[in-house]
């Protein structure tokens, strides 16, 4: 219950500091439970309304998994929970860990005019996942109810329901470390959802190499984040690693931050934490919200990791945070890059601590032509310049290979599909061994989509994975855009095409060309609106849509169409300028929808 009088769990501790060097997640918490630390929410008016201290964490999470146990379900059995940023999600998400059961986080994220679409994408992960058990609050709970009819679902509830039920007289089952923790839904396809495996092991491996090296932690540390739980950087990176550390978090709702993004820095002022991630968006949104009036009252001097990731990184955006934020006693040296993935747990590599983020200017046109990055004071000065962030060496135990196509292995400055091969790596997709085995091969590398190279030993993303679209930080696959298109009367299979491509300004523009043989302008017009109707209505999403003629849109030599080449086609045949026209067009058509 919210109270003005609550005190938040404190910084400093007794508790002798470890770096997640323990077995299993439970064994963890078990420990961390032995301190004060934990986990304190606020509201977007910056008022803390629940604290919830590791021992208590432990304690509730013990008592629930003996409620969950007596539901009579299988060591195993998924258990849906829509992850909201409060309490409950961290004890449902522990309860499972000592129950034996596997917790799946579900997006939080309806918007207005989307009900379908989030019934819809509700529905898949449930049945992707093919969880036993629902759990959502009373806003959601509506929401999961219509996405489970027709599922063989024991119970789909409130928290407070299952709070209610009796306590098993079982005891609790032995927890190994070869276990499966929990499954993260790769927050990309709607259609074809896929459930990374992660295992109490190659948690742990991660959150050691994170905490140990990533960070370099210490109990001095406090974290703090706006992030959601059901994207891995949320979930691990700041429900995780915060207990695996035994260091206390302060939790923002990720939509309080989106109305009131300003709130971010008066907490990261208030609680004096020292350690905040966010994608380039979040650092965006943040400082553009900032008044020269609201300055004053910002103490950042604490703020000593300020880590990017999560999509391509901007430069400009970083550079204009830490000057705007510079007479708060924010130090640009706090930036830290990295590249990371759920098929990895979560952290991949991590840039030196305390030295800001570092650069490349590369000739994009030589990249893109042939795959090598050239500085762009070693070119012939006729290309167009590319400033790309370096995230870092890989975390012990990692192995980097940067490879053209599937074997052969290229040399530093070449760029290649990026593969890895460690401990935190996933044990495959739930329930999709074509895909498992397409993502990981026999001697355990993943292959993983993403685009990069390496100079002595640190890794550059050049790339996003193969064809997905990033836009503000949330990935959407194109076969989703494209499917709702062709399901139009006037467009046929393989008439359309979706990527995404930058303005002048580094934003990404989501872009779908559709093949079309009409030559009424008036239907032509009609069309483009409805399909930017329908991927607003159905995905939340602003498209920009452009007919283009029969037969032009470009294939493989297997006859598939080539996304990555028609993206070419359309970025090479607007010049930067039109580019500009092209965006603002788009944003027009947006504001009179």
């Amino acid at each position: 219950m919210s109270s003005p009088e609550l005190n938040s769990t404190p910084t400093h501790h007794s508790l002798s500091f470890r770096a997640a060097d323990f077995a299993t997640l439970t064994e963890a918490l078990d420990y961390a439970a032995q301190g004060e630390t934990g986990a304190n929410f606020y509201t977007g008016r910056g008022a803390i309304y629940s604290v919830l201290p590791y021992r208590e964490l432990r304690r509730d999470a013990i008592e629930l998994a003996g409620k969950l146990s007596g539901l009579g379900l299988e060591k195993g059995a998924r258990v849906a929970l829509v992850a909201e940023t409060n309490p409950e999600f961290l004890r449902f998400f522990y309860a499972c860990q000592y129950a034996g059961l596997i917790p799946v986080a579900l997006p939080a994220s309806v918007k207005v005019g989307a009900h379908c679409a989030y019934v819809a994408q509700l529905h898949r992960l449930l049945e992707a996942s093919d969880a036993a058990i629902g759990v959502a609050s009373e806003g959601y709970l509506s929401f999961l109810e219509e996405a489970s009819q027709g599922l063989d679902m024991c119970m789909v509830a409130m928290p407070e329901a299952f709070h209610a039920l009796p306590q098993s007289q079982q005891p609790l089952p032995q927890v190994s470390p070869t276990d499966v923790s929990y499954i993260q839904y790769t927050s990309g396809s709607t259609r074809f959802p896929r459930g990374v495996v992660i295992k109490h092991e190659t948690a742990l491996a991660n959150l050691q190499g994170i905490i140990e090296h990533g960070l370099e932690m210490s109990n001095d540390d406090r974290m703090m984040s706006w992030l959601p739980f059901y994207h891995d950087m949320g979930l691990v990176g700041f429900m995780l690693v915060p207990m695996a550390a035994q260091v206390s978090i302060d939790y923002l709702d990720t939509r309080e931050f989106a109305m009131r993004p300003r709130q971010w820095l008066d907490l990261m002022t208030q609680s004096r934490a020292t350690i905040s991630f966010a994608p380039s968006f979040g650092y965006d949104l943040c400082a553009r919200r900032v008044r020269q009036n609201d300055l004053a009252n910002y103490d950042l001097s604490n703020w000593r990791v300020a880590g990017i990731g999560a999509e391509m990184i901007r430069p400009d955006t970083l550079d204009y945070f830490a000057e705007l934020l510079e007479p708060c006693g924010f130090d640009r040296r706090a930036f830290l890059a990295c590249y990371g993935m759920a098929e990895c747990t979560l952290g991949v590599s991590f840039s030196p601590l305390w030295t800001g983020f570092t650069t490349h200017h590369i000739d994009s046109d030589h990249l893109a032509d042939h795959h090598r990055a050239v500085l762009l004071e070693e070119s012939d000065g006729r290309g167009r310049g590319r400033q790309f962030v370096n995230c870092g060496a890989p975390l012990p135990g990692f192995e980097v290979q940067i490879r053209d196509g599937e074997e052969t292995v290229l040399d530093d400055w070449h760029s290649g599909v990026i593969y890895l091969r460690g401990p935190s790596v996933m044990s495959g997709y739930f329930n999709l061994p074509e895909e498992s085995r397409h993502a990981l091969d026999e001697d355990g590398w993943l292959n993983t989509g993403d685009i990069g190279y390496q100079v002595d030993g640190v890794l550059t993303i050049t790339g996003r994975k193969k064809d997905l679209i990033i836009i503000h930080g949330r990935n959407i696959w194109p076969q989703d855009l494209e499917h709702i298109a062709e399901n139009e009367p006037e467009v046929r299979p393989g008439d359309a095409v979706a990527f995404s491509v930058p303005d002048h300004e580094g934003e990404e523009l989501c872009v779908m060309l559709v093949q079309s043989r009409e030559t009424d302008a008036k239907k032509r017009n009609n069309l483009v609106r409805r399909l930017s109707a329908l991927m607003r209505l159905e995905m939340s999403l602003d498209c920009y849509v452009e007919l283009v003629p029969p037969r032009s849109l470009p294939k493989t030599s297997s006859g598939k169409l080539s996304r990555a080449k028609a993206r070419l086609d359309f970025i090479n045949s607007h010049a930067p300028e039109n580019l500009d026209a092209v965006a603002e067009e788009f944003r027009l058509r947006v504001a009179s929808a």
